[in-house]
């Protein structure tokens, strides 16, 4: 007969299992203000494009069309990047300066 070994166990320190409910918390809070932006509606419908696009991607590599695919995953990760990133505000140009006030 084998004998079992005894299984040791780790007992994480308080402040390790703080950490981890923070992180937990983090989380969430981050969950939920994805689903209060204005443009969830947005984000829900991007997924779905997303996934449409990938698939024309692959199709076009199975019809040995790999420069269609190669933009059609640019603009993919283009959406991606742009549907991530956080909301900035609108950067506005400064105004050009008028020829009249060189002329001085």
């Amino acid at each position: 007969m084998s004998t079992k070994m005894k299984r040791s166990y780790n007992r994480r320190s308080e402040d390790e299992r703080i950490a981890d409910l923070q992180e937990k918390i983090q989380k969430i809070k981050s969950r939920l203000e994805s689903k209060q932006r204005k443009d969830s509606p947005v984000l829900r419908e991007m997924s779905r494009v997303q996934r449409i696009l990938r698939k024309f991607a692959q199709t076009a590599l199975d019809h040995g069309r790999s420069d269609l695919a190669l933009s059609t995953q640019a603009f993919v990760a283009g959406l991606d990047r742009t549907a991530n990133a956080p909301e900035a505000p609108v950067r506005r140009r400064n105004r050009q300066p008028d020829a009249s006030e060189f002329a001085a």
